[in-house]
């Protein structure tokens, strides 16, 4: 058997960005991926960001992970979303070229020392303390192997009543790890995710559509890009509705969904549903916006966001053509959904290793998740960990109070998955910290924690001199209330000028744009760190109370505990002494956060730390 540092088996967003960092830090790295599957695909909607996932995307960036390049140089719109809103919830989503993205993905994995090996795992077992992977007539093995088999874990696919084995449309599942799995606990409930068809784009009328056209002022994810070069041609996406006679067709073939006659067990994506779903969740709405977004610039498909469906293919016929601008679409891929099984995540611990099998990390949609940016953020940490182990250091734990991986890895691990875990802003308790604008700031000192020198280190390091230097800067600098300065406010429309202000001051003015006045007074700063110093400043009054309010809860939240020793006290009730043997929480804030906890306990636990 070839010997390896670390197997990683899947390649998709999580197993690319394990390799990707494993390989940074040394490793000798496998990248075991099925033949015919590219890496790093997207065979649901072809974009990358989006609320809470943006913020993601640029995490990973700045831990050093591929998705934010990748994600730039395959990018055909640029969109800023919740521009309206504040800073701390506007995200940055792209739409990419699914066969460009695949095959710069391909590109950047082939310019590193993994080695990519295109074959179906057959049989996956440990052996004293190594992990062997067979692979028909090869083997390979190694001390630690990373899972990240997507929604390929026995997987079936539905299309009204036809059904077929595999991850995705066309393609086989993963049924190579049984012997691995009957040592891992899947959770109770298969999950659902779903898809819409494929649209032929010659067959649309645009015409008919709302154009939303690319943003030049969107930033590209990757902070070593320029920050608002394109690689590629930028083009619209298309918005258009359903109607009631839509809703009509979908209600009346009930009967003939999947998802409703029982031959679907599996629980899907709350917050992204199928239209079957909206049908009767909503009965009294019948207009839902669907996006028309072009899946690359040479593509024939269109991808019809927010109609996924597994009706049979007739009534998908029927009922994309009562769409505006659909009346004449012809499908090339019909719709369908994937059923598959998940990991019982509260098995893992926050490095993403499996508790009862030391070496064995899960990372991505078999963690129960549901994007590609949750499935990227997964990967990077595994990888990490995993690396870590190898080289006997101490494990690197994003903290949810800094960061949205942070957020979705506790909460992962602290509750039994029961629907497909989605990322969005609502889920941090720090957000108006946790922004897009001050990635750098949060992140820098995991990074920095890996001990490697690449250009994004020396990037980061001057990125935070200059920050210091600016918000010091801003807190010193002061504008004189006298004639020649009220003028200077005047012309350039700062408001009044009545007492001295410092700069600082300035920036929190409710009518002025931090950024573009902050921009307006300083000259030779990196733009990111303008941007980042300006609006903290904004927020800082905010962010401020917010901490002095979470300063104890947090730092009681970081605490160790011992849970062993807790389930074994007459002070807790048998309930709560089963669910955090289930859990096995390993710190204060991830008991906190176990469903049905009682308050009498928490109370327990933290009287003893």
């Amino acid at each position: 058997m070839k010997k390896f540092d670390i197997i990683i088996i899947g390649g998709g967003h999580a197993g690319i960005e394990a390799a990707w960092i494993s390989d940074q830090m040394g490793l000798k790295v496998a990248l075991v991926s099925m033949t015919g599957v590219p890496l790093a695909s997207t065979p649901c909607n072809p974009a990358v960001g989006g609320v809470g996932k943006g913020q993601v995307v640029r995490e990973v960036d700045a831990l050093g992970g591929l998705m934010g390049k990748i994600a730039d140089l395959s990018a055909i719109q640029y969109r800023t979303l919740n521009e309206s809103k504040g800073h701390a919830v506007r995200s940055t989503r792209v739409q990419v070229d699914k066969e460009k993205y695949s095959e710069n993905a391909e590109k950047i994995i082939a310019s590193s020392n993994v080695e990519v090996i295109r074959e179906k795992v057959s049989k996956v077992y440990k052996k004293e303390s190594m992990f062997h992977v067979e692979l028909g007539k090869k083997g390979l093995k190694a001390s630690k192997v990373i899972v990240t088999t997507g929604t390929f874990l026995n997987g079936v696919v539905h299309t009204g009543e036809e059904q077929s084995s595999g991850g995705r449309i066309g393609q086989m599942a993963s049924d190579g790890l049984q012997d691995l799995f009957l040592s891992i606990k899947t959770a109770p409930t298969r999950f659902k995710t779903g898809t819409p068809p494929r649209l032929d784009r010659e067959t649309i009328d645009f015409s008919k559509l709302e154009p939303q056209e690319s943003d030049p002022k969107t930033q590209n994810f990757h902070v070593l890009d320029n920050l608002y070069h394109r690689e590629l041609e930028q083009v619209p996406c298309y918005l258009t509705r359903t109607n009631n006679e839509t809703l009509s067709i979908i209600r009346d073939n009930k009967e003939r969904s999947p998802i409703f006659n029982g031959q679907i067990k599996g629980v899907g994506p709350r917050y992204c549903p199928s239209i079957e779903d909206k049908a009767f969740r909503y009965p009294e709405r019948n207009s839902h916006h669907v996006f028309i977004e072009p899946e690359g610039l040479n593509i024939p498909t269109i991808y019809p966001n927010g109609i996924s469906t597994s009706l049979p293919k007739d009534a998908q016929e029927d009922f994309i053509q009562t769409i505006n601008g659909l009346e004449k679409a012809k499908i090339l891929v019909y719709g369908y959904a994937v059923e598959y099984d998940v990991v019982d995540t509260i098995n893992l611990s926050k490095t993403l290793e499996y508790k009862d099998i030391p070496g064995l990390y899960f990372a991505g949609q078999v963690n129960g998740t549901s994007g590609y940016e949750e499935a990227a953020g997964q990967g990077i940490i595994a990888g990490i960990n995993a690396s870590l182990a190898f080289l006997n250091r101490g494990p690197l734990v994003l903290e949810r109070t800094n960061s949205y991986i942070g957020v979705m890895v506790e909460d992962l691990v602290s509750n039994r998955r029961d629907e497909p875990y989605r990322l969005f802003t609502a889920r941090a308790e720090n957000r108006l910290f946790i922004r897009e604008d001050n990635t750098t700031n949060r992140i820098h000192q995991y990074r920095k924690l890996l001990g490697l020198n690449s250009e994004l280190d020396q990037f980061q390091t001057q990125y935070m001199a200059e920050y210091i230097q600016l918000d010091k800067y801003c807190e010193k600098f002061i504008f004189k209330s006298n004639d020649e300065t009220k003028g200077y406010f005047k012309k350039m429309e700062y408001g009044p000028l009545d007492d001295n202000v410092t700069l600082s001051q300035l920036l929190k003015r409710s009518k002025l744009d931090p950024v573009a006045t902050l921009k307006n007074e300083v000259e030779g700063f990196l733009f990111p760190v303008v941007q980042a110093v300006a609006i903290s400043k904004k927020y800082e009054g905010y962010i401020n109370r917010a901490n002095l309010e979470n300063q104890k809860l947090v730092k009681l939240g970081k605490k160790k505990i011992d849970w062993e020793k807790i389930v074994n006290s007459a002070s807790i009730s048998n309930e709560c002494k089963q669910r955090i043997k289930d859990i096995r929480p390993e710190t204060f804030s991830q008991a906190q956060r176990i469903k049905g906890i009682r308050p009498a306990t928490l109370a327990f636990i933290a009287g003893g730390i």
